[in-house]
């Protein structure tokens, strides 16, 4: 007894000398602590239970499973170091992407050393056990990300994507071929670019990355901007919708293709993407937490010394396999590496609209009282089972936001003191075997096949394998299949094959599947049939698509009004319009319609308010409609059709002239731009003759937002300084970079986009000082930012691998556009700003930022 007493009295000594280390060793992630902020451990350290480096069979006794589930060690060190992404081939090698130069030791010191590999393992005894391991790719940095692709490894590793081969068959890569030199940076691991994942739609989709990728014929690779997703890994359901996280945000996902949102500038919030159906943060872990980044803040820890609510979450996955019983098919699944558990989600979906909650109460589907369970990755394998990457890192958290809190608790526990490690398991129904062999088939016509499997992952290899091969010899079966498939995920993958290879969609065959008796799958149809919507086949097309207009499915209304809005016909046109009548509850079809009535809105509201009969009362949703065409109206900033508005206002009913003017002054940013008539606009001068109050207040307001002289307060246009032929080059080269690089966060009207990016229009940041900005754009920046009097917490990357001159091309162009007045950026500003920063190697804070002049 005495010698325990000893030991705890040695513990809470070397607890008050680390305690008072503190202040001696502050971190990069200590923020605002630095001004004050105490960080008092939660816990005492004789309370916190050891994490010692279990081995992995004793590792196994360390998991609390749902019932009914297994889970099985699949590799560990020394066959698999530091992993943190995995994707199967067809013959069910796993491919495994090893971060080992992430945090080896508590400064990061050495993580720019070139010791990052991809390794293939292979199961060659059959026992369910990788015993192989072939070094495919060595000598990177920081790799993060693997997605299999032509014949080889698409690799990231930032800012760096390569697609690497074997062409000698031994088994190590000796060709590679630059994709990209600006997928991610190398500024924050935690921020930077990850995932390629090959969607439905054969596209490449990253997640906090926005450009997509097309892999084309002859090693070429299409790119082009795409929406912002999430933190850490990426994954999609069987309808081919996007799913991603945050590290403090379980669960998001896109429930429309969001390339269709970005068609209409003036509507700057479309619904659709980044939706969260789960509302629900909560954590439950099975042992005592204190490791967490701020965990000495109130309310991080319960009262027991767990984490209460995802701070680390990631990697979040769609089961999508076929071992699990039929109640977990489509259930979402999330990784909590700092709370070393995995959390299950039930997702339902009803009229378009997604919902979910938390599986258990106060319960996780897996959790270990090991520390050092780092599931940082999940894969659906090609047997139906659940494949679980662990890092096994001690240090999850990157130095750049590691806090001296948790510093100390790492070096307490020893959990800086090993590397190297490594983990991957497979999570098993017990009642359901697994199949002896999990390879995909090699002919073309068995692949074709397995577009039917129930198992996600094989529909999905088979469809990447049968476009990349692109054999028109297969496309016979492939046209059945769409037409024939024994299911309706069959008939998808089967359309969405035809789609990616050569000549493979037809019009026969298009028009049959816009008759399929499945809502996804006759949605999908319509979407595929928009190239012949733009050809001599639209005669053929648009009758079968405007007799759809009559069913009820959300579906099928969601995509008609998304593919109806480019096609210029009066038919087309009369469709939307029974959409708008038919659709209004359904906020992701309302705004679908937006988006597709580019510089048409005025026009379609006005056909609106004429339907008396249609429009008469005030439904659910007209409001929602109306304010948004209104926004759109005015937000295009041309007084004539702003004039048309006033005056429509004016003829409009009641409900309609206040929607109307809602729309106008209810959706104006916190700083908006001025319209400038010539004179006082006559719809104007009408609308102010109305008496109504609620009108009056709202006429009012609409009144600061224009001016034209002889106007109380009337403010002139500002005098612009003329730029230089130089400086003209500049701009005009910036709006092009701007369009392709900047434009799918921002929006090409600088407006921004809610939950995405902040406005730059009338940005304090964009118009204030030069070295500023400058430095923004070399170094990137993360929140809490304030722009335009709203606070924002993303965080933007740096675009360091651009050089001077495109750099001063775009802040020249974002400087003098959207009507700016600030002076042009010259390239020697840059230059220089360069050199002063180049040590710097994390991204600014606000704070840091106003010190700059």
């Amino acid at each position: 007894m005495e010698q325990i007493a000893h030991s705890k009295m040695i513990n809470r000594l070397l607890f008050l000398l680390l305690a008072l280390a503190l202040p001696l060793q502050a971190q990069n992630g200590d923020g605002k602590d630095r001004s004050g902020e105490k960080q008092v451990d939660p816990i005492p350290a004789d309370k916190i239970p050891p994490s010692p480096v279990l081995s992995g069979d004793d590792a196994l006794k360390s998991f609390k499973l749902a019932p009914g589930f297994r889970i099985e060690l699949v590799a560990a060190e020394p066959l698999i170091h530091e992993p943190v992404a995995m994707v199967f081939d067809g013959d069910g090698r796993m491919w495994v992407v090893e971060m080992n130069g992430y945090m080896p030791n508590a400064d990061g010191i050495g993580e720019d050393k070139p010791v990052g590999k991809v390794v293939v393992l292979e199961d060659t005894d059959g026992d369910g056990k990788m015993d192989k391991r072939t070094v495919f790719a060595d000598g990177l940095v920081m790799p993060r990300a693997i997605s299999l692709v032509h014949g080889g490894a698409l690799i990231a590793a930032p800012p760096n994507l390569w697609l690497f081969r074997d062409t000698d068959g031994d088994g190590k890569a000796d060709d590679k071929i630059p994709v990209a030199k600006d997928y991610g940076n190398t500024n924050s691991p935690e921020h930077t670019a990850n995932g390629l994942l090959w969607g439905l739609d054969n596209w490449i989709y990253s997640a906090d990355h926005t450009i997509r990728f097309r892999a084309m014929p002859e090693d070429d690779f299409k790119r082009e901007p795409t929406a912002f997703r999430g933190q850490w890994g990426i994954s999609q359901d069987d309808f081919g919708r996007l799913i991603y996280n945050s590290n403090s945000d379980q669960f998001r996902m896109d429930l429309v293709p969001s390339h269709y949102l970005t068609r209409n500038p003036n509507y700057r919030t479309p619904a659709g993407l980044n939706v969260d159906p789960i509302h629900n943060q909560a954590t439950y872990p099975v042992r005592m937490t204190p490791g967490v980044n701020r965990g000495y803040r109130p309310g991080t820890l319960r009262t027991n010394g767990t984490l209460a609510a995802f701070t680390a979450a990631c990697a979040p996955l769609i089961y999508r396999g076929e071992n699990f019983p039929s109640e977990f098919q489509g259930n979402a699944f999330v990784c909590e590496p700092s709370a070393n558990l995995i959390k299950r989600n039930i997702l339902t979906e009803k009229d378009g609209n997604i919902t979910g909650s938390q599986a258990y109460t106060n319960a996780e589907f897996l959790a270990s009282t090991d520390e050092w369970f780092r599931p940082v990755n999940l894969n659906n394998g090609p047997d139906g089972a659940l494949y679980i990457v662990d890092m096994h890192h001690g240090v999850l958290q990157h130095r750049i936001f590691l806090t001296s809190y948790l510093r100390r608790q790492s070096e307490m526990r020893g959990l800086d003191k090993t590397v190297g490690l490594g983990r991957i398991y497979r999570v098993v129904y017990e009642k359901n075997d697994l199949p002896k062999n999990a390879k995909l088939p090699k002919e073309l016509s068995e692949l074709v096949k397995e577009l039917s499997s129930s198992n996600g992952w094989r529909r999905d290899t088979a469809q990447r394998l049968l476009v990349e091969h692109d054999d028109v010899k297969v496309i016979p079966a492939l046209r059945e299949a769409a037409l024939k498939g024994r299911n309706a995920q069959a008939r998808l993958h089967a359309l969405w094959t035809l789609e990616g290879m050569t000549g493979g969609l037809d019009e026969t065959t298009l028009l049959q599947a816009l008759r399929d008796q499945h809502e996804k799958v006759k949605a999908a149809a319509i979407r595929l049939s928009e190239p012949f919507l733009k050809t001599p086949a639209k005669d053929k097309f648009l009758p079968v698509l405007t007799h759809l207009v009559d069913e009820k499915s959300a579906d099928v209304q969601l995509q008609l009004a998304f593919s109806l809005g480019d096609v210029q016909d009066p038919r087309a046109d009369l469709c939307l319009q029974t959409i708008a009548a038919r659709s209004l509850n359904n906020v992701y079809v309302r705004d679908a319609l937006l988006t597709s009535l580019w510089k048409r809105e005025l026009e379609f509201l006005e056909t609106l308010v004429s339907q008396k009969e249609v429009w008469n009362e005030k439904v659910p949703g007209a409001e929602s409609l109306f304010n948004g065409l209104a926004q759109c109206v005015f937000a295009e900033h041309k007084t004539n059709r702003i004039d048309r508005l006033f005056s429509l206002a004016v003829s409009a009913k009641e409900w309609q002239r206040q929607a109307i003017l809602d729309g106008i002054v209810g959706k104006a940013a916190p700083k908006f731009k001025l319209v400038r008539f010539d004179a006082e606009p006559a719809g104007f001068v009408a609308l102010k003759k109305n008496l109504d109050k609620k009108v009056v207040a709202l006429v009012l307001k609409v009144e600061k937002m224009i001016t034209w002289p002889g106007q109380p307060d009337y403010v002139a246009p500002p005098v612009i300084k003329p730029l230089s032929l130089d400086q003209q080059k500049r701009f005009e080269n910036g709006r092009d970079l701007f369009a392709t690089t900047c434009a799918a966060c921002h929006q090409l009207t600088g407006l921004g986009m809610e939950g995405l990016a902040p406005p730059l229009a009338d940005s304090q940041w964009v118009l204030g000082p030069e070295n500023r900005l400058a430095r923004i754009v070399l170094s990137g920046v993360k929140g809490p930012i304030e722009v335009n009097g709203k606070k924002f917490e993303l965080e933007m990357p740096s675009l360091n691998t651009m050089d001077d001159e495109q750099l001063a091309s775009i802040l020249t162009y974002i400087r003098r556009e959207w009507e700016h007045t600030a002076d042009p950026i010259d390239p020697a500003t840059l230059k220089k700003t360069r050199a002063e920063t180049a040590t710097r190697n994390e991204a600014w804070t606000s704070a840091d930022l106003l010190k700059v002049k």
